[in-house]
């Protein structure tokens, strides 16, 4: 970055132009001293992004967290997902006329199951006794898709977001998976943490 010396102008000596050349040179010397304000937080903000993020350590390196001192209390989390599929492959889904089987039940049993097996899909989740899964499965016709809800629940020293999502998220891929031979152009998005509770953050719920 150039200093602020290297931008100074030199005012000339007559009566015409010493205002306007004065005026710059004081416009340009603020614009220098913003310019420091900005670096200067944008060090401050990407040092508490830093602090912040408990997988890194202060080397920068990669860390499973330390939850050894942490209290165990009761960990809930809710996340949802929708599947996006044209009027034809919902209809057969609800009549039950998909070829390999019942959708809703078995993308219910792929997301518990995912559910319990998270540790071993995300490298620095703890593994977890779960004490509660829910799946609920919605039809939402007028928008052509289906609505996955998941409540991931345990009693342990950390939280059960990760679990909520992945339930969701492998769910949504067995919709895709039992239907993909009737439509392949099946979309799977919008998946998000809804709520989360217990623990030293306390409570999330996400605003529509």
């Amino acid at each position: 970055m150039l200093q602020k010396k290297e931008y100074m102008i030199k005012a000339p000596k007559t009566a015409r132009t010493k205002k306007l050349f004065t005026f710059l040179d004081s416009l340009i010397g603020l614009c220098y001293s913003s310019r420091k304000s900005i670096d200067s937080i944008t060090k401050s903000d990407n040092h508490n992004t830093m602090k912040k993020l408990s997988h890194i350590d202060n080397k920068g390196d990669i860390q499973m967290v330390n939850v050894t001192a942490k209290a165990k209390t009761i960990r809930v989390a809710k996340a949802r997902g929708v599947v996006k599929m044209d009027a034809h492959t919902l209809d057969l889904i609800e009549k039950g006329q998909v070829t390999k089987g019942n959708v809703s039940t078995t993308a219910k049993i792929a997301g518990i199951m995912a559910a319990k097996k998270t540790d071993g899909l995300i490298p620095l989740c703890h593994p977890l006794e779960l004490t509660g899964i829910d799946i609920n499965l919605n039809i939402d016709h007028r928008n052509s898709q289906i609505v996955i809800e998941s409540q991931v629940k345990t009693t342990g020293k950390t939280g059960v977001e990760m679990e909520a999502l992945t339930a969701v998220s492998v769910a949504a891929l067995t919709i895709y998976d039992m239907c993909r031979a009737v439509n392949k152009k099946i979309i799977i998005g919008d998946i998000m943490l809804l709520e989360k509770s217990g623990g030293k953050s306390g409570t999330f719920i996400r605003s529509n």
